[in-house]
């Protein structure tokens, strides 16, 4: 059965491939499963159909004949656990796999998307310059950690996983931010990963929804 995925019919970032259904899109297109795209707009996101599948009126949700899922975290561990490829064999590879996708979501993007918010809601305070450095300060922190472990690797332990999967979209919300431009080999790490066909295509399956139905269209 074809799984469908649901995704933000007008991308308030207008197709950049930030928003957490390219999470998704991407380990489809990395284990080589087919999907549907359910595009859905912000008022039918709160609407009682949307939140049968996600009951926080969110994106994105995950469909596959009776099993729906949301949270993209949980929608990527599924298939990387369902499909070949995003997980290593051996038990010990596969849970230090699963460490780093817990490690991708709980430690390292919630500094990253308090900055994000920040950069959204509070630029016209009179205190917005002294906030954001604070916030940099404690993303560098985090990035200067994860930059260390990673060394000069290419991936987070040996093979490309599903903890690469979703560090590298963690780390995309930085991109032009000057913060993670400060860490060579994290830029490095994420170029690696954005060449990888399987991203590419994602991305440009996203990016057409946006330029076909741009944000005011």
């Amino acid at each position: 059965m074809t799984p469908t995925i649901t995704a933000f019919a007008q991308s308030p970032d207008r197709g950049k491939g930030l928003a957490r259904d390219m999470r998704v899109r991407w380990a489809l297109e990395e284990v080589g499963q087919p999907y549907e795209v359910h595009l859905v707009s912000f008022a039918e996101m709160k609407e009682p159909a949307h939140r049968a599948r996600h009951p926080f009126g969110q994106i994105p949700t995950y469909e596959e004949g009776d099993l729906v899922l949301f949270e993209s975290g949980a929608i990527v561990l599924h298939l990387a656990e369902s499909h070949p490829g995003l997980l290593p064999d051996d038990a010990k590879a596969r849970a230090r796999a699963i460490t780093w996708m817990f490690a991708a979501l709980n430690t390292v993007e919630p500094p990253i998307v308090d900055r994000g918010i920040a950069m959204l809601t509070e630029r016209d305070k009179v205190w917005f310059a002294e906030r954001l450095s604070i916030l940099d300060d404690r993303v560098r922190v985090r990035l200067g950690e994860l930059a260390g472990r990673l060394g000069n690797a290419d991936w987070l332990d040996a093979a490309f996983s599903a903890g690469d999967l979703l560090m590298v979209t963690v780390l995309r919300r930085l991109s032009g931010s000057g913060v993670l431009e400060e860490f060579p080999n994290l830029c490095a790490y994420v170029a690696r990963a954005e060449a990888r066909p399987a991203y590419k295509r994602a991305f440009d399956d996203q990016l057409a929804v946006f330029t076909a139905r741009p944000p005011g269209a």
